[in-house]
């Protein structure tokens, strides 16, 4: 289905790319019967806000996705570069250029809400954000100073659930202007903007940092994040992937 966005800065068709290129845990790892990577693309799915593609290198992911009903897009290995790999796939899936808006979830979100993917739309509601993500509030302070949690220091106003994004970091620095909250790796790009994003070389924080979302606050692309209550669970390690597990064993136990 092609879902219609939100009307004033963004209308027509939103298309998800779930990339499934790899990673410490595979996309393969079984969690409640079915693959990690089948457990984040059906939630895509639920959240009704487009066509949902998988795009992996591999073979096995992509039979997969198929078993299961979904579809695959066969895309170059890129493991570390997610928004390459879904502009690849984008260019064979929409070459006559239908869709307006491309997410890129990937596919070690197995827990990430439908309702979460719902509102990193809708900052592209305002015609001048040229890519939306998610941003949720940091439970722990230790987490402030783990290098492994990308930090969102963002813009906020009383009253508003969308926050500009006026940086990322992965530690705190001593003096930060704005508010830190979690970043969570999902983005919704204009179409327009993913085209142009991938062109453009890596910057010098972005190369510093390892972080791909400097490219485009360095570029000058205004990144805008809509606030939800909590973060999803990353799978990264095989200890990420027993707290997932767990967490979904309890969620099916309680709606039976």
């Amino acid at each position: 289905m092609s879902g219609q966005g939100v009307q004033n800065g963004r209308t027509g068709a939103t298309l998800v790319i779930v990339p499934a290129t790899g990673g410490t845990v595979g996309a393969l790892a079984d969690i409640g019967g079915m693959p990690m990577v089948v457990q984040t693309w059906r939630r895509a799915v639920d959240a009704q806000v487009g066509r949902v593609v998988v795009a992996t290198a591999e073979p096995g992911v992509a039979e997969a996705v198929s078993r299961f009903g979904g579809q695959a897009i066969k895309v170059t290995a890129v493991p570390h570069d997610t928004t390459g790999a879904s502009a690849a796939a984008l260019e064979k899936l929409d070459p006559g250029r239908e869709m307006d808006v491309v997410m890129v979830l990937r596919g070690d979100h197995p827990t990430i809400r439908p309702r979460s993917l719902e509102r990193c739309l809708e900052p592209l509601a305002e015609p001048a954000v040229d890519i939306a993500t998610l941003a949720a509030p940091i439970v722990d302070e230790a987490d402030r100073l783990n290098p492994s949690m990308i930090k969102a220091i963002l813009a906020l106003t009383p009253g508003r659930a969308i926050a500009r994004v006026t940086d990322f970091t992965r530690v705190t620095p001593p003096e930060a202007e704005g508010t830190q909250f979690r970043h969570i790796e999902i983005y919704a790009y204009r179409r327009t903007v993913i085209d142009n994003f991938v062109l453009l070389p890596p910057s010098v924080r972005e190369t510093r940092h390892k972080l791909e979302q400097l490219r485009a606050l360095d570029a000058g692309m205004r990144i805008d994040a809509a606030l939800v209550d909590t973060a999803p669970a990353r799978v990264d390690t095989p200890a990420d992937l027993e707290h997932v597990r767990a967490a979904l064993s309890a969620e099916n136990d309680s709606h039976p």
